[in-house]
This record gives structure tokens, C-alpha cells and sequence, in this order.
């Protein structure tokens, strides 16, 4: 009788202990919420306002209403610099020291409008860079980069006093839209939205892990009601953003073709034309072929392309496939056929002869598909392999995953060469989401044994998998998953002597995969006369790709920095470059911050895969992690030996590293949890990374020449402290 009264007190105790704790939850919630909106206020009015407070004292003149110019430069009936000598290139201001900020005036919208409609107006620059020098020799030689597209970037910060000059740091013939700078200037205190916006993100996102919310001792129950809807309204807030960009895109979309004498054609809507020559019963490009090309000895030859050009033979296209006197497109074409033939279509229903669909809205429209079904992989992923995960552990998984598989890039980057990566990584995860939920696992916390619960699932997974052979091939490997989930249980049954089960299972697998596979694959056939010819050879680019592969000699390298490039830092804004990618001979190479270790340190976890501990925990689902590791080992070598070096590629198998790396770290966080400060302050590192990453000058398609505005309005932000 003492045990039951003991036992019933306790009880009550525990739950009293839990009320209290419940009671005070969304007190610490709100004073959490309270500091940071504090801290954000203080950032934003004191530290990112430091130059207002500082130039207070400035006595706000200039000697002259303009300045005096060097030989090398000389002023537009527009009001613009134009840049005559750089080796002159200089204006004169007198300084009195009063305040270290100067301001540069920009040149009015009207005559700068007036400028890019004249005979010259490539020539107007965007970006300004300067170069301030004191006379005297006792201050100065400090460099500024300016931009009258964002007007908070027009202040800029050089301690100098005296004759001063500002040289303009422009090629031969440049057009800066300035028409003074201005000295001693007070700094005007101002509110960025954008910026308390931001900080308020990134306060909402550690908030959110802190362990005053709950989220660590919350477990993932996918059948919970309350849970699904939460990531149901995250899903939906992605989705609203990526309806109101798509509508700007299209509002402001046209053709994406770009023409320099005596250089190729640069046509950025290979998809458009694709959808245009399927809706005309075509396999080639409606695309003019000039004569001298058509009847080249070899066009694959770059030399001989060169001379092709320099006797002025026109439209030779960069980057489209060329066989048999036709342009051909050599990017899949699944995404044309789902995406850009019916927008065509439907949209010639309120416009004659309908719109083309830009590639950008196309690869927002995946992204955003991707970014859902990647989470619900990893969290399908943790529900069958680390069940009772909390919700916070997920959060962070599920950010780690989209990371560690590019996710940011493809994001970046919404140009045609994205497509072929975020369609076959939404038809790949989607089939695997598919075929893990199609599959059971039997025996306990370390399960023995996987049965087949689902052959509807398998199917559609099947499906899914083989689709990508529209898309991208690479991603077509991911059909080997089935040999870990579905052999064993087909076995079983076989020796069960259920074999028409077996059969109905090995059907439901195949059946799917041909139905998708073999018009692909026949579409190969009338295009290049063979099943397996995507065309990819074909295409006229930086080499003869009919002979391309990357040489041994830079194998290794090549492998390393796909894996282990590592971060440079910077002094100046966005505080991370490139890294340079030295190969003892020539082979491609595109511009890129870091190797995926470096972008996401977490999937190294992946490595854990083979110890005995961890094969012997996982059990039966071993096996699938383990073919993720290896699948993404080989496909790093794969890439490596047939595209060279590229950090689009790393979306190839970035993804397979975290299917093997999730598991491991959840198992992690659970068993450690001094591990989970360790992980969300990894996560939040390469989130800055990546966002770090989207300003970098000098990678392909860089924000300071596509988007100017944006970039210099968030340079801004750190350029006057």
C-alpha cells in the first residue's frame, strides 16, 4: 500500500513539476522574443547608423557646385563622366576633414535613360569603383565602389582632408552616371526595412531552436494533426513567394538571345525552343544553320569554329548541340514537355500563339517543389531510421539536407542550366520518399529485416527514378536504391514459394520505369540514331566535348576540390571569394566559394557509414544508407572524369552524401545532446555561407552585374562602420 501511495504521489508530483514548466514556456518564449526585437532595434538605430552619429559635426560643404576635372575625363551633355584616359581619370574635391563620408551625385533618371537609348549606352556603367587620394600624402588611397542604382551606396567612407582626388578606376570609353562628389557630408540616419527584416529572420530562426520553445523535447509523430499542419503553412508561405516572383518574372520576361559581331549567339531559352519544335512534331530546333557551319569539316573543332566566326558566319550558337546540319537542345526533355509545352499551349488561349515560359519562373517553380519534397524525405528518412527525434533536431536536418545538396545554387542561379538539376532532384527524391514509404522495417530499434507494405508506392517511386533519364541521366542511378529496400523482401517471397507476389512486385518496379524509359529513350534514337545518346557530345562550347575528358593528371585534384575546397575569406563586402582551383592541365572549371565540406561540414557524417557501430544500430536499413554513400563516391568521380569541375555538379551528389549523413547526425544529437549546440551552430554557419556565397564577384551569373541594385543596397549595410 506505501509503494501505490508513493508511486500515485510522485506521479503527481511529475505532473506538477511538468504544469509549472508548461506555465512558464511562453514566458521565456516572450522574453526571447523581447530581447531580440531589443537587439534589433539597438543594430539598427546605433551600429548600422554609426556613420549619422559619426559626421553629426560635418560642416556640410563643398568649394564648388562641380568638381574639377582631370584631363582624362570630361562631362556629357547628359551630365555623365566619361572616361577619355584612365591613366587621367580624376576629379578634384577640397576637403576640410570635418567628416570622413563623402557622397557621390548621381547623374538624374531622365538623362541617364537618355544615355542607354543612344548609340552608346552599353557603355554606362552600374558599378563604380574609385580610388581617393589625399595631395598631401597624409591620408587617403582608400578604394570605394559606388552605384546610383541603390542610393544608400552612394555614401562611402575615405579619410582625407585637402586637394583631394577621386580617381575613376573605368576602362577607356566608360560612361559613369555621376556628376559630382561631394566632401564633408553628413550622413543622413536612416531605417532599412530590408535589413530589420532580415535580422528579424535570423532572430525568428534561433529563437525557434532555443530550448525555451519546447521544439528538443517535442518529438516527430508524422501522423500528428498540429505537425502537419505547421509544415503545410511553411510550404504554403514558400509557395506564395514563388507565385508573386513568377508573376514579376513574366511581367518583365523577354527573349533571353544575345548577338556580338564576330562572336557566337548566346540564346538562354533552349527550353523554349525545345517546347516549340515538340509542338510543331519536331526533334530539332526551329533555328537558322548557316551554310559555312553546315558544311564545316569538323564544327566540334574550336579552331575551326574560330575561323568560322572571324570570316563573320552567323548565328553559330554557344552551348546548343549541333548534328547532322541541325541545332538540337542536349538538356532533357522532360522538363520542356511538362512545363514549357503546356504554358505555350494554355497561354495561347488568351494570347495568339501563346507566351514562352522564361526559365526562370520553370526553375522557381522546381526549387520551390524540391525544397518540400527534399523535407519530406528527411523526414521520412528520420521516422523509419531515428524515430523520437525532436523537432528541432528535423528543423536543423532538413536545412543541413537543402544545403549539403546545393539547394542554394540551384536557387541562385534560375538560368536554363539549372533546370536539368532541380527537375531530376525532385523526380529523384520524390521517388525515393515514394519507395521509403513503401517499405517497413521488422524487429525492433535495430531492425532486421524490410518488408514491402506498398506496391502502389514502389511503383510511383519507379516511375519518379526513371523519369530523370528525361532530366538529367546522372540521377537515373538512384534506381539502385532498389536493391537494398525491395531484393530482400522479393527473395523472401521467392522462397516463400510466393513467387506471383514476388512477381507482382519486381512487375510493379519495372513496369513504371520502362513506360517513362523507353520513349526517352527512343526519342534518343530519332535524334542521334542511338538509345543512349543524350547528346550532351554534341554541344558547342569551350572544347571539342566529341573527345573531351578530364585528363588523369587532374583527377585527383579535381575529386579533392569537389570534395575538400576550402572557404577564403575577405576584409571587404560579401567577406568570401572564390577559391582558386590550379590543375596541372586545361580542363572546365567554374568559379566556386568551396567544396562541399566546406559548404556543409555536417555531410563528412556520411563517412560514419561504414563503422561497425553504425551498421550495427541501422540493421536492415544499413544497407540503403551504404549505397548512398558509395553512389555518391562514384558519381564525384564520374563527374569529375566527364564535366571537370563544376559547382552546379555538386547538386549531382551532394544529396546522396546527407541521405547517409541525416541518420548519423540525428542519431547524434540524440545520444549526445551536447552534439546539438554543435550541430545548429554548424547549420547556421553554412546558412551564412550561403548566403555569403550569393554576392561573391566573379562566379557565374554574380549579382553585381545581373542585380546591382541589390547587391549594393545590402553592401551598403557594412560599408560606412
Amino acid at each position: 500500500m506505501y509503494n501505490v501511495l508513493a508511486d500515485s504521489q510522485g506521479a503527481v508530483r511529475i505532473k506538477a513539476v511538468k504544469s509549472c514548466v508548461n506555465r512558464s514556456r511562453p514566458l521565456r518564449v516572450a522574453r526571447a522574443v523581447l530581447i531580440a526585437l531589443a537587439l534589433v532595434f539597438i543594430v539598427e538605430c546605433v551600429v548600422c547608423n554609426l556613420a549619422h552619429w559619426r559626421s553629426i559635426g560635418a560642416s556640410t560643404d563643398s568649394a564648388s557646385a562641380n568638381n574639377a576635372l582631370g584631363p582624362g575625363v570630361t562631362r556629357t551633355a547628359q551630365g555623365l563622366l566619361e572616361v577619355r584616359d584612365p591613366a587621367h581619370a580624376y576629379v578634384e574635391v577640397v576637403a576640410d576633414g570635418s567628416s570622413p563620408y563623402w557622397r557621390a551625385d548621381a547623374t538624374s533618371a531622365a538623362h541617364v535613360t537618355a544615355a542607354l537609348e543612344g548609340a552608346r549606352g552599353d557603355d554606362v556603367v552600374s558599378t563604380v569603383h574609385l580610388r581617393v587620394n589625399a595631395m598631401d600624402g597624409a591620408s587617403g588611397g582608400v578604394s570605394a565602389v559606388v552605384s546610383p542604382s541603390a542610393p544608400s551606396s552612394l555614401y562611402f567612407k575615405a579619410p582625407a582632408h585637402g586637394l583631394v582626388r577621386i580617381w575613376i578606376e573605368e576602362p577607356r570609353g566608360t560612361l559613369v552616371p555621376i556628376e559630382n562628389f561631394r566632401a564633408n557630408v553628413r550622413v543622413p540616419f536612416s531605417v532599412d526595412w530590408a535589413r530589420i527584416a532580415t535580422m528579424l529572420a535570423a532572430a525568428a530562426f534561433i529563437i525557434l531552436l532555443l530550448p525555451a520553445t519546447g521544439l528538443w523535447t517535442v518529438t516527430l509523430d508524422t501522423s500528428s494533426r498540429r505537425q502537419r499542419l505547421a509544415f503545410a503553412a511553411a510550404a504554403g508561405a514558400l509557395g506564395v513567394f514563388v507565385v508573386a516572383r513568377s508573376v514579376a518574372v513574366i511581367s518583365y520576361a523577354q527573349p533571353l538571345a544575345f548577338h556580338e559581331d564576330g562572336g557566337y549567339t548566346f540564346d538562354f531559352d533552349q527550353y523554349g525552343h525545345l517546347a516549340d519544335a515538340l509542338l510543331a512534331g519536331r526533334t530539332s530546333l526551329d533555328l537558322p544553320v548557316p551554310d559555312a557551319l553546315a558544311h564545316a569539316a569538323n564544327p566540334y573543332d574550336v579552331a575551326e569554329r574560330s575561323r568560322l566566326l572571324a570570316d563573320g558566319t552567323s548565328p553559330i550558337y554557344w552551348d546548343y548541340a549541333f548534328h547532322d546540319g541541325r541545332w538540337y537542345a542536349y538538356f532533357g526533355v522532360l522538363p520542356a514537355l511538362l512545363l514549357f509545352v503546356p504554358f505555350r499551349a494554355v497561354t495561347s488561349w488568351l494570347i495568339p500563339g501563346g507566351i514562352m515560359l522564361p526559365a526562370t519562373c520553370a526553375q522557381l517553380w522546381l526549387m520551390g517543389a524540391v525544397s518540400v519534397v527534399m523535407c519530406l524525405l528527411v523526414i521520412r528518412l528520420i521516422d523509419r531510421l531515428v524515430p523520437r527525434t525532436s523537432l528541432a533536431a528535423v528543423i536543423l536536418l532538413c536545412c543541413m539536407a537543402m544545403l549539403g545538396a546545393n539547394l542554394p545554387y540551384l536557387w541562385f542561379r534560375t538560368n536554363f542550366y539549372s533546370i536539368p538539376f532541380s527537375s531530376a532532384l525532385l523526380l529523384a527524391t520524390l521517388g525515393l520518399w515514394l519507395w521509403l514509404g513503401a517499405v517497413r522495417a521488422d524487429g525492433g530499434p535495430r531492425p532486421r529485416a524490410l518488408t514491402v507494405t506498398s506496391v502502389p508506392r514502389a511503383a510511383g517511386g519507379a516511375l519518379c527514378i526513371a523519369a530523370t533519364l528525361g532530366c538529367r541521366p546522372t540521377f537515373a542511378c538512384t534506381a539502385l536504391f532498389a536493391i537494398p529496400l525491395f531484393a530482400p523482401d522479393a527473395v523472401r517471397r521467392v522462397r516463400a514459394h510466393d513467387a506471383r507476389s514476388a512477381g507482382r512486385l519486381i512487375a510493379a518496379l519495372c513496369v513504371p520505369a520502362l513506360v517513362v524509359a523507353v520513349p526517352i529513350l527512343a526519342y534518343n534514337h530519332m535524334r542521334f540514331g542511338s538509345l543512349f545518346d543524350f547528346g550532351n557530345a554534341y554541344q558547342l562550347t569551350v572544347t571539342d566535348m566529341t573527345a573531351f575528358h578530364t585528363p588523369a593528371a587532374n583527377m585527383p585534384l579535381t575529386v579533392l576540390y569537389y570534395l575538400f575546397l576550402p572557404l577564403r575569406f575577405t576584409d571587404t563586402f560579401p567577406f568570401l571569394a572564390l577559391s582558386p582551383t590550379p590543375l596541372p592541365r586545361w580542363s572546365f572549371t567554374e568559379p566556386c566559394v568551396g567544396g562541399l565540406f566546406a559548404l556543409m561540414p555536417l555531410a563528412a557524417c556520411a563517412f560514419a557509414i561504414p563503422w561497425p557501430a553504425v551498421r550495427r544500430r541501422f540493421g536492415a536499413w544499413w544497407p540503403t544508407l551504404a549505397m548512398a554513400l558509395t553512389l555518391a563516391l562514384a558519381l564525384v568521380v564520374f563527374d569529375a572524369y566527364v564535366g571537370g569541375f563544376g559547382w552546379r555538379y555538386i547538386a549531382d551528389f551532394g544529396w546522396l552524401f546527407m541521405i547517409a549523413a541525416i541518420p548519423v547526425t540525428a542519431l547524434m544529437m540524440r545520444k549526445w545532446p551536447w552534439t546539438r549546440a554543435l550541430v545548429t551552430v554548424v547549420v547556421c554557419f553554412a546558412i551564412v555561407v550561403a548566403v555569403m556565397s550569393m554576392f561573391v564577384v566573379g562566379r557565374d551569373d554574380m549579382l553585381i552585374a545581373n542585380d546591382p541594385a541589390l547587391f549594393h543596397r545590402v553592401r551598403s549595410w557594412c560599408a560606412l562602420l
